[in-house]
């Protein structure tokens, strides 16, 4: 099974955990029997092999997002990298043209194309592999999944089959409504799009020579900025009359926020939180290293991290999007394919980082014109290179890093540091990569 993973979202919804860099899909928050915590995707490519050990998964995502995904899923993730937002068609589209020309994949073979963070249980893939079975054995155009409607909902397309069987031919498509107008939807038999195509990779390929000139994929890629952003059902599903549909009623949940997320928890918190038993339907989230003390509460949300805190009533939560756009934060927290960082503090001439690197690993060589740097080694041991010269750390030795030296720290084991920078002019654009 060939499958394309769509990756986007901007992280506004479940602030303080996400932001713009470490968008929802990307936050540990599903314990594991081994101990370990997942994240959205890191639960949909674990289902993913289950359902097909031999499955070929495509990330198709944001550069912003590439670091996250290599530390997640391993460097061997294959990824399509979208050089700006442009919405679902041009996204799939790029990636379409990406395994055609890129790796070299058949016209002809079969793809399906999911949202990378649905919650959703393991039937959920195995309903996806059928997809694609049956495209490839039927001359059809499209198919989509229609998931059975627990409420009138606007937020989704509503698809309205023509039979009642497991797969139907699709009779209309019907994108986003009214709630009065879903509720007649839903009355006359209708489901919920939840966004999975299956389809020739072909298909994709003429319907985008169709709306776009290019010339394949490189082509595409350098002109992606001048793209219209349009969606894959606006542009190819509504237009499209040759749809077949597989039903799907299975468990399905769209974690677009914190009223949704809380109905999915292994428990009523995680981290270091104490709640007295006063507190009623209250779900809380510590990403700090202090503890949250909570008494009395009811149906309220509670997430602390380095961005901030969020009280919220559960209704209430669904509606914080606006607000979150009006902070201006510098993202504090980033997940990187060499480990992560975090920021402890921001002065007028200096910035304090804790660094982590996964072993095996290292940082970018580099430098900068405008500040010092010292990093003090608090765990782990490996080397330092500076100036090509390298030298080996360990737990608590400390390295100075003049303006204007060229830098890098080498994990050997897992190796934390805490980086101090000083100067003036403090900026991300003061950094220079060398090989």
């Amino acid at each position: 099974m060939n499958i394309i993973l769509l990756s986007g979202g901007s992280g506004k919804r479940l602030w303080p955990l996400s932001n713009d860099i470490r968008s929802k899909q990307f936050i540990p928050l599903f314990p594991q029997e081994n101990g370990q915590v997942f994240s959205m995707v890191q639960r949909v490519h674990d289902q993913l092999m289950r359902a097909d050990s031999q499955v070929k998964i495509t990330v198709a995502t944001a550069k912003s997002q590439v670091s996250a995904l290599k530390s997640q899923l391993g460097e061997q993730i294959n990824i399509s990298v979208e050089p700006c937002r442009r919405d679902t068609f041009p996204a799939i589209a790029l990636v379409s043209a990406y395994l055609k020309d890129v790796k070299g994949l058949d016209e002809n073979e079969v793809v399906a194309i999911c949202p990378v963070d649905p919650y959703v249980d393991d039937s959920y893939f195995k309903a996806v592999a059928r997809m694609t079975d049956w495209v490839a054995s039927h001359e059809i155009n499209l198919m989509l999944m229609g998931i059975k409607p627990t409420y009138p909902s606007a937020k989704y397309g509503y698809i309205q089959p023509e039979e009642s069987g497991e797969v139907s031919a699709v009779k209309a498509f019907k994108e986003k409504p009214d709630e009065r107008t879903a509720a007649e939807y839903i009355a006359q038999g209708a489901l919920w799009n939840g966004g999975v195509f299956a389809c020739r990779l072909g298909y994709i390929l003429r319907r985008a020579h169709e709306l776009i000139k290019f010339a394949g994929y490189d082509d595409l890629y350098q002109n992606y900025a001048r793209l219209p952003k349009i969606s894959f059902d606006y542009a190819v599903v509504e237009k499209e009359h040759d749809i077949a549909m597989l039903r799907y009623d299975g468990d399905w949940k769209d974690i677009g926020t914190w009223n949704t997320l809380t109905e999915v928890m292994q428990g009523m918190t995680l981290g270091e939180v104490v709640m007295d038993d006063l507190c009623v339907n209250t779900h809380v989230v510590n990403e700090t290293d202090m503890p949250v003390l909570c008494m009395g509460l009811k149906n309220l949300i509670v997430a602390a991290s380095p961005m901030g805190v969020l009280v919220a009533d559960k209704h209430q939560s669904s509606f914080i999007k606006p607000y979150v756009e009006e902070f201006r934060q510098l993202a504090k927290v980033a997940e990187k394919s060499w480990g992560k960082f975090q920021i402890i503090d921001i002065a007028d001439n200096s910035l304090t980082i804790k660094v982590t690197l996964n072993p095996g690993h290292q940082m970018n060589y580099h430098s900068h014109e405008y500040r010092d740097e010292n990093w003090t080694i608090i765990h782990g041991y490996g080397k330092a290179r500076v100036d090509n010269r390298v030298i080996e750390v360990k737990t608590g030795d400390i390295i100075s890093l003049p303006a204007g030296s060229k830098h890098s720290l080498i994990a050997d084991s897992k190796l934390v540091a805490i980086e101090v920078q000083t100067g003036k002019d403090i900026r991300k654009s003061d950094k220079k990569k060398w090989d």
